[in-house]
């Protein structure tokens, strides 16, 4: 494959959204295909998926949610981020066909964005939501979609990480040892853990309940708020102990590397050398977190705000909530807007789905792509690639085994996106 000269131009892509729009050079005059890249919550300016895809021949636009004052931003924000960013695009008379790119929790903005854009707003407004989504007006669509090495969505992500041993919502400090899956008497061992049938279940029995008794609070905190009775009159602080989403906060997952750790049906493989083989495929990861950080508050809490949680955050979970060695079962994907399993339902454009054999994520891209509404959709996964898309070396049996991941995951979306799919005038204008 041809590789170009990059340009990077950092611009506005409306007041309060800034971007770096990636080119090859030498290809100014031909209208091509554009990638846009955004994250729900972090900084993607400089996203490595932005020079790798524009040195192959496409252009590329990684934008940032918003720029304002304060801490949160509504769905709403940062669904206006994205369409601003698709108007801007559209606008460009060298652009043809726009994929969206959403990369771990990317891909809750991502899917919510072009769930809506597909179907209207309607389809996130009724009785089984949480909370309605909360604005009417229309967005426009994009043409196609990449979850590359997504997570299983923001609100899962709280899911996994909250920790049921907490006591008390007031305080990380009282933890009940019955639940603590870094007691040795439960099976926990710094250098990895093997925990029994019957502790699996008992963690993850009462961490679906505590998920539930969260929602249940922050609603009835929401109901106040609404009725005037509440702390302010528009929002209020929420600390969750031991729920912040971040890797290190317990994950079962993270200690027991048997769970979550291949998939269900073959899927393809891609190798090193960029060939692939169709089989079972299996994580490659190493036992990770040795320590709780359940009494740290800036490092084991969520602090977040009543209105934030419900619309960012919050996911049911039904009693028989759990997860084993190639599956998630017992969460109420369509509860929320946050999660892209159930958000891809409701998705029909051409899609792909990549997970990473090195990222704690990888298994969610089997679900994501069975759940998919798309009739072109496809799955693969990178073998050795960690949830940053670099080489896991620590994971090598031998030096070299996994090669430079960055430069095969690429090289594999490249070949997606050139396949003739995107080749026509966009279908939505």
């Amino acid at each position: 494959m041809k590789e170009y000269e990059v340009k990077e131009t950092f611009l506005r892509v409306t007041r309060r959204v800034p971007g770096v729009f990636y080119e090859p050079e030498g290809r100014d005059d031909e209208r091509l295909n554009a990638v846009l890249v955004m994250h729900s919550d972090e900084d993607y300016l400089d996203m490595p998926t932005g020079r790798q895809l524009a040195k192959r021949g496409f252009r590329v636009l990684c934008a940032n949610v918003m720029v304002k004052e304060g801490l949160f931003f509504t769905q709403v924000e940062k669904m206006q981020a994205v369409k601003g960013a698709i108007e801007y695009l559209r606008s460009l008379p060298r652009v043809n066909q726009i994929i969206l790119m959403g990369h771990s929790g990317g891909a809750t903005l991502m899917t919510a964005y072009q769930a809506i854009a597909e179907n209207g707003p309607q389809i996130f407004q009724g009785p089984e939501a949480i909370l309605p989504y909360p604005d009417s007006s229309a967005l426009p669509p994009a043409d196609g979609l990449m979850l590359l090495d997504a997570n299983w969505g923001n609100a899962a992500m709280q899911l996994f990480s909250l920790d049921p041993a907490v006591v008390s919502e007031d305080d990380g400090m009282h933890l009940d040892p019955f639940y603590n899956l870094f007691e040795k008497e439960n099976g926990f061992r710094k250098e990895g853990s093997t925990f029994s049938d019957e502790f699996i279940r008992r963690f993850q029995k009462k961490q679906g309940e505590r998920n539930n008794q969260i929602l249940s609070r922050a609603l009835e905190r929401w109901e106040k708020i609404q009725a005037g009775e509440g702390h302010y009159s528009d929002d209020e602080p929420l600390v969750i102990p031991g729920a912040n989403q971040v890797f290190f906060n317990n994950k079962l997952y993270a200690q027991d590397i048997r769970l979550m750790s291949h998939t269900r049906q073959p899927r393809e493989l891609i190798h090193a050398d960029g060939s692939s083989t169709v089989e079972i495929v299996r994580s490659v990861r190493h036992p990770e977190n040795p320590e709780s950080m359940t009494h740290n508050m800036m490092d084991g809490a969520r602090i977040m705000t009543v209105y934030n949680y419900l619309t960012s955050y919050a996911v049911r979970t039904l009693p028989d909530y759990g997860y084993g060695e190639d599956s998630v079962w017992g969460v109420d994907w369509d509860s929320t807007y946050c999660c892209p399993p159930g958000n891809v339902q409701h998705i029909r454009v051409p899609s792909l789905f990549m997970g990473m054999t090195a990222g704690w994520e990888f298994l969610a891209a089997e679900t994501i792509y069975e759940m998919s509404a798309s009739r072109d959709r496809h799955i693969a996964f990178v073998e050795g690639a960690n949830h940053k898309f670099h080489t896991a070396h620590h994971c090598e049996a031998f030096k070299g085994q996994f090669g430079d991941t960055m430069e095969t995951l690429h090289d594999y979306v490249a070949n997606w996106l050139s396949a003739g799919r995107f080749d026509g005038p966009s279908s939505f204008l």
